[in-house]
Parts: C-alpha cells; sequence; structure tokens
C-alpha cells in the first residue's frame, strides 16, 4: 500500500510539470501581442478539481488555448505598454488516466522534454500568425499598391492599426512619381472616400502609437500637402507637443524637418519653443551630424543668440565627422539661422572647394545664395566654383551658366574666364537665347562691367538682334532694364530705345508698383542719351518726377586732410553737378602751373581755357568688383559721364583712409592730385581678358 501511495505522489509531482504556468500578454501599442511567461504559485487543488476526459484526443498537442482579452488595468501599465492576464478557455485535457502504479508513469523525462518544447514552438507560431494576418507594413503596402488611391481601397478592405503606415506609404509611393502625376493623385486621394476614414482614425490613434511612428506620419502628411489648417494636422501638432519628451534622436530629425516646411501659427510656434528648449539640454547628446543640421535649420531666426551659439560649438566639435555633404549643407543652415559663423563656413568651404567635381547646380546656387543671405565673401571659394565651372563648360547647359553667373552677380564677384566663355557661346550659337536669358545676361554684363575687346562689339550686337525679335513680346519692365544695360556698356540700339521711348511704356512704368526704381532707371537712360556718342536721340526729353534726394554722406577726415593740404576756399564740398550727379570735393586746377586755384575768383576760373576740374569720389566697397579694383557697372558709367562733362576723376577709398594716419593720408592726396598720370577714366577699365586675368 506504501509503495502504491508513493507511485501515487510521484506521478502528481511529474504531471505537476505538464501544467502550464499562469501566463501573461503584453499589448504593444503597435498591435503585436508578446507572450510573458510569469512564475506564479499553482494550486495542486484546483488541478485534482479539474474533469478528466480521455476520449477528447489520442495525444496530448495542447494544454490551454489562449483568448486575448484586453483590460484596462492600471496596475500593469508601464511606460506606454500594458500587461494583460490571459484566460484559459477549455479544460485541460488529459489521453488517460492516472495509475497508482509506479510503473505505468505518464511519460518520461526524455518525452517531457519534447513535449515542453512542442508547446512552446506552437504558441509562438501561433501568436505570430495572428500578428501577420493584422498587420499590413509600409513595405508591403508600397510592392502591392501604385498609388494613393490603391492604399486607401487597401485601408478601407481592412484596417489595421497602426494608420501611420499608410499615410507613410502614400508618401513613399508619391515620391516615385512627377509633378504632373503627383498633382492629379493628390486630387484622387482628396476625393476618396476612405480619406477621412483615414485621417479620423489617425486622430484617434495618435496619442497611442509610437512617437517615431507619429512622426513619420506628421512627416507623411505634411509632404502629402494636406493642408496645414485641416483638424488633422493641428491635432497632431497638439499631440506632439504633448509627447515631445518622447523625443529621441530620430525623432528629433524627423520633427524639425516637419517644422521647417510648416508656415508660422500658434500650435507651430508653440512646437518650436518646446524643440528649442528641448535641443537646449540635449545638444550634447546629438550624434549624427545629419541630426544636429536638421535641429539648426529648425530653430530659425528669432532663437535665442546662446543657443545659436550653443550649436555652433557642437558643429564644430563634429568637425571631423563631416562629409562631403554635410560640408555643402551647412551654407544653408547657417543661413537659415541668420547665424554667420566664419570658422565654420571656412571650414565647410575647405572641403567644399576639395571635393566640387560632381557637384549638382541646384547645390551650388544654394552654396551662393547663402554666401549672399550671411554677406560671406569667399574669393577662393568663388574662384574655385567658377574654375569647376569653366573647365567642365561643356557638360552645362547655357541656362545652367546664367543662374551662376546670376548669383556671382549678386555677390559682385567678376570670374573673366567663364564670361569669357559664354561670351563666344552666344557669339556662335545665338538661337539659344531666349527673352530671359538676354535680359539676364544684358544685366550680368553691364553691372559687372566686363568687356572684351575681342568679342566684346559682336556680343552686344547679337543681344541687340535677339532682344528686337523680343519687342512684341517684352513687359515694358524687362524692356527698361536691358536698354539700360545696352547704355551701362556704351552701346545704344535704335529699335529698342525707340520702342521704351513710346509714350503708352513711359506711362506704364511711371504707374507700375515700384515706380520710384523705374524713375531713377529712366534718368539712367536719359544721361546716357544727353551725355553718350548718340546724336540723332539726343533732342529725346524725358519729363520724369522728382524725387527725394538721397543723404549726404560726410567724409570728414577727407575734408580734415585737404584743408589740411590746400587751405579754406581751396576746394568745394558735395557738389551737385547737373543731370543729377553729385561728387564728395570738387578741385580746380591751373593744367599749365600745376597749381590748385581758389574758388573766390569766380570769373577767372570758369573764362580760363586752361583749367582742369578734379572731382574727388570717396567711395565705398561696393563699387567694385570683390577683390579688385574693378569699377562696376553704374559707377563705371558715372565715371565716364564725369569725364564728358570735363572732370579729372581721384578716387578715395573709404576703408583705406581709414586706417591712415594724417601725415600718410596728406601724402597720398597730394600725390594724386598733383599726379601729372592720366584720370582713371573708364576707357581704363575696358580692357581686354589678358590684363583682367591680371588682376587679383
Amino acid at each position: 500500500m506504501n509503495n502504491r501511495a508513493g507511485s501515487f505522489l510521484w506521478n502528481l509531482r511529474q504531471f505537476s510539470t505538464l501544467v502550464p504556468k499562469s501566463k501573461t500578454v503584453r499589448l504593444y501599442s503597435l498591435g503585436l501581442c508578446r507572450q510573458k511567461i510569469i512564475n506564479s504559485s499553482w494550486n495542486l487543488r484546483n488541478l485534482l478539481l479539474n474533469t478528466w476526459d480521455s476520449s477528447r484526443l489520442s495525444s496530448m498537442r495542447y494544454l490551454f488555448q489562449y483568448a486575448l482579452i484586453f483590460e484596462t488595468d492600471d496596475d500593469f501599465q508601464t511606460k506606454g505598454i500594458r500587461t494583460l492576464p490571459a484566460r484559459s478557455a477549455e479544460r485541460l485535457l488529459c489521453p488517460r488516466k492516472l495509475s497508482v502504479d509506479s510503473k505505468h508513469s505518464l511519460v518520461s523525462d526524455e518525452e517531457l522534454k519534447k513535449i515542453n518544447l512542442h508547446q512552446e514552438t506552437a504558441d509562438k507560431d501561433v501568436l505570430l500568425k495572428e500578428s501577420r494576418s493584422t498587420t499590413v507594413t509600409i513595405t508591403k503596402l508600397c510592392q502591392d499598391c501604385n498609388s494613393l488611391s490603391d492604399v486607401l481601397d487597401t485601408f478601407s478592405e481592412a484596417p489595421t492599426f497602426p494608420t501611420s503606415n499608410y499615410f507613410s506609404a502614400m508618401w513613399t509611393i508619391a515620391k516615385r512619381m512627377s509633378n504632373d502625376q503627383k498633382r492629379f493623385e493628390k486630387q484622387l486621394m482628396f476625393n476618396h472616400p476612405a480619406f477621412k476614414q483615414l485621417c479620423e482614425q489617425m486622430m484617434r490613434e495618435a496619442k497611442i502609437m509610437h512617437y517615431d511612428h507619429l512622426m513619420f506620419s506628421f512627416h507623411a502628411i505634411v509632404r502629402l500637402g494636406i493642408p496645414q489648417n485641416t483638424l488633422l494636422v493641428q491635432t497632431l501638432l497638439r499631440v506632439a507637443q504633448e509627447r515631445i519628451n518622447e523625443c529621441d534622436e530620430k525623432c528629433l530629425s524627423v520633427l524639425s524637418t516637419v517644422l521647417e516646411a510648416m508656415e508660422p501659427c500658434k500650435n507651430v510656434d508653440v512646437l518650436r519653443a518646446g524643440l528649442r528648449i528641448l535641443v537646449d539640454h540635449q545638444v550634447w547628446n546629438i550624434e549624427r551630424v545629419f541630426t544636429l543640421q536638421a535641429v539648426m535649420k529648425c530653430i530659425g531666426k528669432d532663437a535665442p543668440v546662446a543657443l545659436k551659439k550653443k550649436l555652433e560649438m557642437k558643429a564644430l566639435r563634429e568637425l571631423d565627422k563631416f562629409s562631403f555633404l554635410n560640408s555643402q549643407r551647412m551654407f544653408e543652415v547657417l543661413a537659415a539661422m541668420n547665424y554667420r559663423s566664419v570658422v565654420l563656413l571656412n571650414e565647410c568651404s575647405k572641403l567644399v572647394i576639395g571635393n566640387i567635381h560632381g557637384c549638382p547646380l541646384k547645390i551650388l546656387l544654394n552654396i551662393l545664395q547663402s554666401c549672399r543671405d550671411l554677406r560671406y565673401y569667399n574669393v577662393h571659394l568663388f574662384r574655385g566654383i567658377a574654375d569647376y565651372v569653366t573647365t567642365t563648360f561643356d557638360i552645362w547647359k547655357l541656362k545652367q551658366v546664367i543662374f551662376l553667373l546670376i548669383s556671382f552677380e549678386n555677390l559682385g564677384f567678376r570670374p573673366v574666364a567663364l564670361m569669357d566663355l559664354v561670351m563666344k557661346k552666344v557669339v556662335d550659337e545665338p538661337g539659344f537665347l531666349t527673352m530671359k536669358n538676354v535680359v539676364s545676361l544684358l544685366h550680368v554684363y553691364s553691372s559687372l562691367n566686363h568687356f572684351n575687346k575681342c568679342q566684346t562689339q559682336a556680343f552686344l550686337e547679337v543681344m541687340t538682334n535677339a532682344l528686337t525679335g523680343y519687342l512684341h513680346h517684352i513687359s515694358s519692365e524687362n524692356l527698361l532694364n536691358a536698354v539700360c544695360s545696352f547704355c551701362a556698356m556704351n552701346h545704344f540700339p535704335l529699335a529698342p530705345i525707340n520702342q521704351l521711348l513710346k509714350k503708352d511704356i513711359i506711362k506704364e512704368l511711371l504707374m507700375s508698383d515700384d515706380m520710384e526704381r523705374n524713375v531713377r532707371m529712366l534718368r539712367i537712360l536719359d544721361n546716357c542719351l544727353k551725355l553718350g556718342e548718340v546724336p540723332y536721340l539726343k533732342a529725346v526729353d524725358l519729363e520724369l518726377p522728382q524725387l527725394l534726394a538721397s543723404p549726404l554722406h560726410l567724409n570728414v577726415k577727407v575734408a580734415s586732410v585737404l584743408s589740411h593740404l590746400l587751405g579754406e576756399g581751396y576746394f568745394s564740398q558735395n557738389v551737385q553737378l547737373p543731370h543729377s550727379y553729385h561728387i564728395d570735393f570738387e578741385i580746380r586746377m591751373d593744367t599749365n602751373k600745376n597749381q590748385v586755384l581758389s574758388f573766390s575768383d569766380m570769373d577767372v576760373v570758369t573764362s580760363a581755357a586752361n583749367i582742369q576740374r578734379v572731382a574727388v569720389l570717396c567711395v565705398p566697397r561696393s563699387v567694385y568688383c570683390l577683390d579688385s579694383t574693378h569699377p562696376r557697372g553704374f559707377f563705371a558709367l558715372k565715371m565716364r559721364h564725369l569725364k564728358v562733362m570735363g572732370f579729372r576723376v581721384i578716387l578715395v577709398n573709404n576703408w583705406e583712409m581709414e586706417k591712415l594716419e594724417m601725415k600718410d593720408a596728406v601724402t597720398f592726396l597730394k600725390t594724386e592730385i598733383y599726379s601729372s598720370k592720366t584720370s582713371p577714366t573708364v576707357d581704363a577699365n575696358l580692357q581686354s581678358t589678358c590684363e583682367s586675368k591680371k588682376q587679383p
């Protein structure tokens, strides 16, 4: 009897290993249910009360069937993850009754291991099968769908969690399309019956989905062109504000990109302010350069200077990680911040110049535009870009090169070799010229005062013929710009000028929104027609309204030097000349005796034939091309007109004069005034290509 009792207890102990322990299910916000086995006490009394039925199955396969019931249980919630107990749906099944004989034990140890292993594998297969059947991945949607409407059709058939997958898939598909196709598909998307349902479900799920899924779907929604004032976008902005502390580095990058693409509004401003606070605390933890640049570009121009400096220091610390693309992008990033970091820009310029081959046109234009916005003038960078385009000139379209020339002109940089090549291209192949190309090229060449004695005349004739062909299609403003550019280059085409001087054209220019600018340009044209070598147009007289005179700049130091050198009464300050020209100082000299005359005896001065009038012009750097003494267009035109009016021009560079001591300044002006050299007129600046290349 004792043997039978011992055998019975041994069988019970062996059987206890077969009974599954209580299990719980971890519910993730992605909708995937993962099982987690938790040890718990097993009650022998509950086992003995179970009803055994040997007629159910011939072999043991499953000990439990799981029924997942998701309930709210605050005791199990941790970090957005809910843990719920799983309940048994069926009774425990046993293939045979217990034996009281030790010889007839249920299973051996080896068989027990096989059963446990088989059970765990089967349970995992069931859970994976359930997960796969209820989840639609972005990859699968992109493979199965060819349009935005296909994604919405898939959603309407069987909506699955999370909704972010559908928006991300639609944006991925839209990126493959052309602009016209994308516009058509977006219209179909807005009109699709399931689109509203998708948006509503997205708003409901926004608070429970993972933050990175929220950010990627938010990015897709903005890129798809869903209006910013819609309830969907505003809801996502509010949720992003509430959960911004969940933002990791990847989410930080996506959120910065989204905010940078959005228009200012109350919710956007609040979220950007929260982002600034978050970045201020986590800037030193950012590891990827791309994330750092996205954040810098997003914080905006009105961010605190302390935060900008902190980001600058972080970028300088990561310089060894900068790739070529990072260096290119840093110019645009700093321009978006409106922060001029010379050290950072210099280092990035070196990387750009060293790896410029193969750089796309868009990147080059962005770099040049950013340099202009930041007032960063790096001649080595500009020359490197110009040399690269010059050496690879044949692979560029004329339109692309013109865009680059416009950017160089905005910076005041004159790429001599490149402009000579474009001149030759225009002369050899005038058929490529469009109306916009003609106006743009004339503006660039006149503004930079670029001449080539071998090709300039042929170039101007080609441009004249091209402009004449567009006279019936060109706007009045473009015609005015083109004609003034011709006049600045001392070329006066008859047909365009006659077209511009028609009463209806002049009336239209004087009634435009930019009337003041048009009046100034018309005055320049009037001066050129009266002072230039165009006898057949000298009788033209334009009646133009008066504009407010520009404020006069007092050149105190130059006036002091002239007083010390010549004495009072021997020079005149702030002289207003005919044709609306102004000079800083006027000196009158006797050319025979090479001495300065006093302004007191006006009759003698005006009647003498040997009197030389000297115009002293105090000029800033902006009147010259960058890093040279080559005068720019309208300043060169002024010098030419002063020569026609009988003046010898002396140029005094303001930035150089401020550095000189009084003694050195007196010596400089004395040398210039009493010098026997010819005056630096515009003729000296109409130099050949070889002479131009000698300039720095």
